[in-house]
């Protein structure tokens, strides 16, 4: 366990601008799907300082997700929101971090993620997306959704890009699709996930001016 002390809390964030730093430990962000995406979203916004995140998925890690995302081996066979509330803790110890192992539904969407500021939609399947964001926009029209859309294959940096629909927002290439059986690839993976990340610091501090 490491010990938390405000040295260690300045040492940390010492090179983040103060101004913006303390919105984001204010703030709460949910994260719906905690796979590769999710994972990796999780990781950026620990750390640069998120105050709170509400992670929400009845998965559990198996050896295939290691490819491409924030597990190890040793975490094989526990549920992701367990294993990952552990490697968040190890980066930011300040970050306080719920989690939730179960699946999100139009019946407890609210309860789960009704005080977030910001909710990451990181689910894989079209359905549970589609599920999410016309459950969240029912509920929370003024609140911002950040998703993704078109992720899988290698390469074509050009086509990744952000499309806004009132608040709701899609990071991705907008058009590939998954093939039965083929996983997406960890950079492009990573990419579209750190540009849900970096939007969601950008709302943040632009909602609090």
């Amino acid at each position: 366990m490491i010990e938390k002390s405000d040295t260690l809390r300045k040492v940390l964030f010492s090179g983040h601008d103060p101004a913006m730093l303390k919105v984001w430990q204010n703030a709460i962000i949910g994260i719906a799907g905690v796979g590769g995406l999710g994972t990796n979203i999780a990781v950026s916004l620990a750390r640069a300082g998120i105050g709170k995140l509400i992670l929400a998925d009845f998965d559990v890690v198996t050896t295939a997700n290691l490819n491409r995302q924030q597990f190890f081996l040793e975490q094989v066979g526990l549920p992701k929101v367990t294993a990952m509330q552990a490697n968040l803790q190890r980066i930011n110890p300040f970050c306080e971090c719920i989690s939730h192992n179960k699946k999100i539904t139009p019946d407890n969407l609210a309860d789960v993620f009704g005080d977030c500021d910001i909710l990451m939609e990181a689910f894989d399947g079209a359905e549970q997306k589609q599920m999410l964001i016309e459950t969240w926009q029912e509920l929370y029209p003024d609140k911002p959704l950040i998703g993704a859309s078109g992720l899988s294959g290698y390469g074509r940096n050009e086509l990744i890009r952000t499309i806004k629909l009132d608040n709701i927002y899609l990071c991705g290439d907008g058009e590939s699709e998954l093939q039965q059986g083929i996983s997406p690839i960890a950079p492009r993976v990573a990419i579209v996930a750190n540009m849900q990340a970096n939007l969601c610091l950008e709302l943040l501090i632009r909602n609090n001016k």
